[in-house]
C-alpha cells in the first residue's frame, strides 16, 4: 500500500493577492495530484468547501494520520490556513508547502521553505509544468525521507519538549467509515497472529492505510517471524517498521536480536549501543546487551560433540566472559530492580560461577539479589507477563531449593501459558543448558521432565503442520484461450512444459519433505502442482478468488477448460494437498486507492503466494516459473512475481517458453 497524501488547498477558481482568477482545481488534477502520485503517494483532497462543515471530523482524521500534508499557500484561504495550522499542531513532520506566485509572504511561515511553481491564465504554465511537477516529486521525497531530521511544525520547533499525540487515543468516533475499515483490518491481523500466519499478516501491512498501522503489523510479522526463528525475513520486517519509524524501539530492539540470531554479534551491539546513547536507562535493551554476553561466554564452551566433562572444563576456562555477562545483567536489574528477567539470569549465572570455578566472589550478591527476583517475580501484574513470572520462580527454586519446590513451581507456571509451545521450549533450552554443565541435576532433572512433559502435549506451532526442507513456489503461464491472437502457452506445448518442470524439480532435488505452492490455474500451476504430488511432495493452492470464480477465470477460459477443471479438482483432492486457502476468506475485500479502485486480486495473491513461501525460510525458498520473459496480460502475473522474488533471493529457475518451444 502506499503512503498517504492529504492536500490542503482551495477549491474552484478563487483571485490571488494581484486579482487574477486562479483554477485550483487544474492545479490539484494537473500539477500536485501527478507529482505526488510521481513519488509514489496515494492522494487525497478535502471535499469542496461549501461541505466543509460536514467532513470536519475525517478532515482532522486526515491531518492526523495522513503520512504528508501538502498546503498550496497561493492565497490566504482561511481554510487551508486553518488545515494547515492542526497539522502543525498534530504532527511535528510530514508538510509540503507549495504556492503560486504572490506578492505578500504570511509572516508565521515567512522562513519556512516553500516551492513556487509557474502560472499563466490562472492555470499551469504549460512551459514550466514538467520542471514544477518533477520540483514538487523531488521536494515530496526529500520531505520524507528527512522524516526523522529537525521537526518543520514551528509549534515542536519552538517548543522541543512537546510530545506528538499517540493517534490511538485521538479516535473520533464520529468518522465511522474509517474506523470501521480500521477495525475490520485489525481484526484481520489478529486472526492471522493467532494463527501463527506471518505471510498473511505481510500482506496486510502493505494495505495498511497510514504508517502508523504499518509500523505496527510489520512489527507482528516480525515477531510471528522471529519465534519461528526465521531470523533474516523477520530482520526485513523490523528494519522496514524501523524505516518509517525510527524512534520505534520495540522495532530496533528486536532487530538487534535478529542480527544476534544471525550470528552478527558486532552488529547486534551496535545497534544495542545505538539504542542506549539515546535512552542510557532502557533496562531492556541493557538485558539484551547482557544476553550478548552470555551468548559470546556459551559459544565459547557448548559443542554438542564434547562431553559434559570437556564442556564445563572449557565454560570454567571462558570466566572472563562469564563474569562480564554477570556484570551486564547485575547492572540492568540495578538499573530497573523490577526486572526480575535481568535478575534471574544475574543469579543464575552467578551460581554457574561458583558451580564451575568454585570461588564463592557472587555468594552474597546472589543471595540479596535472588531475594529481589522473588519479590520482582511474585509482584508482577501483566496477563502476558504472567508466565514468566511464575517460570521464574521455578528458575529460583532450580537455584535454591529442591526438586519438588522445583515442581510445583513450573507446574504453576505451566498452568498459566496457554500452551504457549515457544515458552515452554524457551525454559527448556536453559534447563538443557544447565544440565550439559551438570548444575543440580536432581533439581534440573525434575524441570526438564517436567516441560517435556507439557510440550508432549502439544505440537510445535509452525505455519504448517511440519516445517518442509525446501520450499519451491511456481508462477508461469496458464494454457492459451481459443481466442488469443498471439500464442503464448499453446495446448499441444503442455506436454513440453510438464517435462520442464519436472527436470528442474529434480536438478534442485525435491521430494517429500519439501513443499509446494502455486495458485492452481490451468496450464504451468497444474503441471507444476501434479509434478510435485507425483514426486510424494504436499502441495498448497492459494487462490485469489472464491473457487467458483477462480474456475470460471483460471481455468476454463483455456482449450480443453473441461478437462483442465478435472484436473484442478483431482490436485485439490489429491491425499497430500493442503486444503486450500482462499484469499478473500483470508484476508479480507481487496483494499482500493484513494478513487475507489480495488487492487488487482491477482497482484495481490502474487504477494501471499510470496510471503506464504519466504516466511517459511528464505535460504530454503526457490521459484520456478514457466515464462517468455514479456509482461502479462495484466497486473499479478509471472513478470511482477519474478521482480519480487529477485528483490529478496537470487534462487530463480527460468523456464524460457521462448526456447521450450
Amino acid at each position: 500500500m502506499k503512503l498517504h497524501a492529504f492536500v490542503a488547498m482551495p477549491f474552484g477558481t478563487k483571485p490571488n493577492d494581484k486579482g487574477e482568477q486562479v483554477d485550483f482545481n487544474r492545479i490539484f488534477d494537473e500539477l500536485i495530484k501527478p507529482a505526488l502520485e510521481d513519488a509514489g503517494l496515494e492522494v487525497l483532497r478535502a471535499d469542496k468547501e461549501q461541505r466543509a462543515g460536514d467532513i470536519r471530523l475525517d478532515m482532522f482524521q486526515e491531518l492526523l494520520m495522513a503520512d504528508l500534508v501538502v498546503a498550496d499557500l497561493t492565497i490566504d484561504n482561511p481554510n487551508v490556513w486553518y488545515e494547515l495550522g492542526v497539522r502543525h499542531a498534530l504532527r511535528a513532520r510530514g508538510v509540503v508547502l507549495v504556492q503560486g506566485p504572490r506578492d505578500t509572504k504570511p509572516f508565521d511561515i515567512y522562513t519556512d521553505r516553500k516551492l513556487t511553481y509557474h502560472l499563466k491564465d490562472g492555470a499551469p504554465d504549460p512551459a514550466h509544468l514538467a520542471d514544477d511537477r518533477k520540483a514538487i516529486t523531488s521536494m515530496t521525497l526529500a520531505t520524507l525521507a528527512a522524516w526523522h531530521e529537525r521537526p518543520v511544525s514551528p509549534v515542536y520547533g519552538l517548543l522541543p519538549h512537546l510530545r506528538e499525540p499517540d493517534w490511538k487515543r485521538l479516535r473520533i468516533g464520529a468518522v465511522r467509515e474509517y474506523w470501521q475499515r480500521h477495525d475490520a483490518w485489525v481484526a484481520l491481523i489478529e486472526k492471522a497472529r493467532k494463527a501463527g500466519r506471518p505471510e498473511d499478516v505481510l500482506v496486510l501491512a502493505d494495505e495498511a492505510p497510514v504508517t502508523a498501522l504499518r509500523v505496527e503489523a510489520r512489527l507482528t510479522a516480525g515477531t510471528s517471524l522471529l519465534k519461528g526463528t526465521h531470523y533474516r525475513y523477520a530482520l526485513e520486517q523490523f528494519e522496514q517498521a524501523l524505516a518509517f519509524d525510527p524512534s520505534n524501539l520495540e522495532a530496533a530492539r528486536k532487530r538487534g536480536v535478529c542480527l544476534q540470531r544471525l550470528k552478527r554479534p558486532d552488529d547486534a551491539r551496535a545497534a544495542y549501543e545505538a539504542i542506549l546513547a539515546e535512552h542510557e536507562d532502557d533496562v531492556e535493551t541493557l538485558s539484551l546487551l547482557a544476553r550478548l554476553g552470555k551468548d559470546a561466554w556459551m559459544d565459547a564452551w557448548h559443542d554438542p560433540e564434547h562431553d559434559p566433562a570437556r564442556m564445563r572444563e572449557d565454560a570454567a576456562y571462558e570466566e572472563a566472559l562469564l563474569k562480564a555477562a554477570i556484570s551486564a545483567y547485575a547492572l540492568a536489574f540495578r538499573a530497573a530492580p523490577g526486572h526480575y528477567y535481568s535478575g534471574i539470569n544475574a543469579v543464575t549465572l552467578m551460581h554457574l560461577h561458583k558451580h564451575l570455578t568454585g570461588k564463592d566472589d557472587f555468594d552474597a550478591e546472589a543471595r540479596a539479589m535472588a531475594g529481589g527476583v522473588a519479590w520482582g517475580a511474585t509482584c508482577e501484574q501483566g496477563p502476558a507477563q504472567r508466565f514468566w513470572a511464575a517460570a521464574t520462580l521455578g528458575d529460583l527454586a532450580v537455584l535454591i531449593g529442591n526438586a519438588q519446590a522445583v515442581k510445583d513451581a513450573y507446574q504453576a507456571a505451566i498452568a498459566l501459558a496457554d500452551k504457549d509451545w515457544f515458552a515452554f521450549d524457551a525454559c527448556l533450552a536453559q534447563l538443557r543448558l544447565l544440565a550439559s554443565l551438570g548444575f543440580r541435576p536432581d533439581e534440573v532433572g525434575t524441570g526438564i521432565a517436567t516441560f517435556e512433559r507439557a510440550l508432549a502435549r502439544l505440537k510445535p506451532p509452525t505455519t504448517k503442520d511440519w516445517q518442509p526442507r525446501k520450499v519451491f513456489l511456481f508462477s508461469g503461464h496458464m494454457i492459451d484461450s481459443p481466442t488469443r491472437a498471439t500464442p503464448r502457452f499453446p495446448a499441444d506445448k503442455a506436454p513440453v512444459a510438464a517435462q520442464a518442470i519436472a527436470d528442474a524439480l529434480a536438478r534442485l532435488d525435491a521430494g517429500k519433505d519439501d513443499l509446494a505452492i502455486t495458485q492452481g490455474a490451468s496450464g504451468g500451476d497444474l503441471l507444476f502442482a501434479e509434478a510435485c504430488l507425483a514426486l510424494g511432495m504436499p502441495v498448497q493452492l492459494l487462490l485469489p478468488l472464491p473457487e467458483p470464480d477462480f474456475i470460471e477465470q483460471s481455468i476454463l477460459p483455456s482449450v480443453d477448460g473441461e478437462a483442465w477443471r478435472e484436473r484442478y479438482f483431482a490436485v485439490r483432492d489429491h491425499p497430500l494437498t493442503l486444503p486450500n486457502r482462499v484469499m478473500p476468506e483470508v484476508l479480507g475485500p481487496l483494499p482500493t486507492d484513494g478513487e475507489g479502485r480495488p487492487m488487482s486480486a491477482f497482484e495481490r495473491c502474487n504477494l501471499w503466494l510470496l510471503h506464504s513461501t519466504l516466511s517459511l525460510g528464505v535460504k530454503r525458498s526457490h521459484l520456478i516459473c514457466l515464462w517468455n520473459g514479456g509482461g502479462g496480460d495484466g497486473p499479478g502475473g509471472t513478470e511482477h512475481m519474478v521482480r519480487e522474488v529477485k528483490k529478496r533471493t537470487g534462487q530463480v529457475i527460468w523456464l524460457d517458453t521462448r526456447k521450450l518451444w
